[in-house]
């Protein structure tokens, strides 16, 4: 039924110009569509993101978002340190890390949050 069809991410925000900020400025989306009053879309490869404005965020204790980095996890997390954000830290997954990027046979990922605690990912794989 749904096999054939296009997904987007879509994630729930409490301040839609911080989201606009964070999403665009510090993440480097580009902004597709804001037409619809506290909706935000990016493009983000081949899909879209879309952030919209909710009351009463309530973020998951998952991935929002995951994006594959390929080669780039480093260059990525390096670039998001260099902007002042923080990456988290799993050490109970089991994998080496350092300054943030988990490693493991080959493996590579770093997880952020935006500024309402939505949990964002980005791999190796």
């Amino acid at each position: 039924m749904l096999k054939d069809k296009t997904s987007s991410a879509i994630v729930a925000v409490s301040d839609v110009g911080r989201a606009r900020e964070f999403y665009g400025n510090t993440l480097g989306l580009e902004l597709g569509d804001d037409g619809m009053e506290g909706v935000l879309e990016y493009r983000t490869g081949d899909t879209r993101l879309v952030v919209y404005r909710s009351e009463g965020v309530r973020p998951g204790t998952g991935n929002a978002v995951a994006w594959s980095g390929g080669e780039d996890v480093e260059a990525i997390a390096e670039d998001l340190r260099a902007k002042g954000l923080a990456l988290e830290e799993y050490p109970e997954l089991g994998m080496d890390i350092d300054h943030g990027v988990h490693r493991s046979e080959g493996f590579a990922a770093i997880w952020f949050k935006d500024p309402d605690g939505n949990i964002l990912h980005v791999h190796g794989m």
